[in-house]
């Protein structure tokens, strides 16, 4: 492990400061995921900025919803009474992803920031453009399966791990950020950035911006809700896909969806044509393998040398039809 400076500040203002001023310069919350990177040698900061006890641990009402605050673990927050009656499909969510050890230690403000688990990100003998820019892409033509099958690029077909993040997007969700200019909220949605030409850049944060808090809106549909992970073990690992859906059925007509998609993205994918594609349509199986259709018009399956990941397209159509279908009957 390389050497480097550690700071403690007495207040996030401060934090913030102290990051926006070094290039090198990151925070440290719960550090299951950026500890991780330090030891593979996948970054090297020159400076840790500890947040830990400056993030707030509270879980507030807000007008009509609730206000996370970046400091609350994740165990903590899939445990809260509310947040498991109101929106169920996070508390899912959350204890769907790594372990009961980590949870503990993982933050709110920090999960949604967590990296890809890309096989050749964290092999620092590979190219990587994420990595290291310009590099190359060691995952297009090599082992796929893992990888995305929407909103990919030339340089990178990473997916995004986190499952929190999966029902955030759905939710749709509030970013709080303070940052050297101040204040500024991000919609959930459009946190993450899609790896274009430039997918060493995950997210729309400039360098010092720190999450403070996520906001929760009110969303009476939610309380019908779900999350549903599909992966190779039952349990700390990655998902092969995921759906965090919520749906208000009158009827048997659907009135209204949420729905987005883990583990065939560069981001959390919001699934806003399956949305639409559900709006008024009958309950039935084959009107949720049509939204399905829909969203995945532009999916582009990789060939690999361990076969790909084309089986994606049909894994996912199954877990969204199994997704509302169960909710549809919640419903009745």
């Amino acid at each position: 492990m390389r050497p480097f400076a550690y700071q403690a500040p007495d207040d996030t203002g401060a934090a913030v400061r102290s990051v926006a001023e070094r290039p090198d310069a990151v925070f440290l919350g719960g550090g299951t995921n950026l500890v991780d990177h330090l030891r593979l040698g996948v970054v090297s900061p020159g400076l840790l900025v500890d947040v830990t006890a400056l993030t707030s641990t509270e879980i507030t009402e807000v007008g009509g919803g609730l206000r996370v605050g970046a400091g609350v673990p994740n165990s903590e927050l899939a445990a809260d009474a509310r947040v498991r009656s109101r929106y169920p499909v996070l508390a899912q969510a959350l204890l769907s992803g790594a372990s009961g050890q980590l949870r503990n230690m993982a933050t709110t403000g920090g999960n949604p920031l967590q990296r890809t688990r890309c096989m050749y990100f964290q092999d620092v003998s590979t190219p990587c453009n994420k990595r290291e820019p310009g590099s190359g892409c060691s995952a297009i033509g090599g082992s796929t399966r893992n990888h995305a099958v929407l909103g990919t690029s030339e340089h990178c077909i990473a997916t995004h791990p986190s499952d929190m993040a999966v029902a955030m997007a759905a939710l749709d969700a509030q970013v709080l950020v303070l940052g050297p200019d101040g204040e500024r909220t991000i919609p959930f949605t459009e946190l993450h950035r899609l790896p274009g030409d430039t997918p060493e850049r995950d997210t729309v944060l400039e360098h010092g911006e720190l999450i403070t808090a996520i906001d929760l809106p009110e969303l009476p549909m939610a309380r019908r809700s779900r999350y549903r992970k599909v992966r190779d073990r039952a349990s700390y690992a990655f998902a092969l896909v995921s759906v965090a859906a919520a749906l208000d059925v009158d009827g048997g007509v659907v009135r209204e969806a949420r729905i987005a998609f883990g583990g065939v993205a560069h981001a959390p994918w919001r699934a806003r044509r399956a949305e639409e594609a559900l709006r008024g349509a009958t309950v039935s199986d084959e009107s949720f393998a049509a939204a399905a259709a829909a969203e995945l018009t532009d999916a582009r399956p990789q060939p690999g040398v361990d076969g790909g990941n084309e089986f994606k397209i049909a894994l996912l159509t199954r877990t969204l039809v199994a997704t509302l279908r169960d909710l549809a009957r919640e419903e009745a």
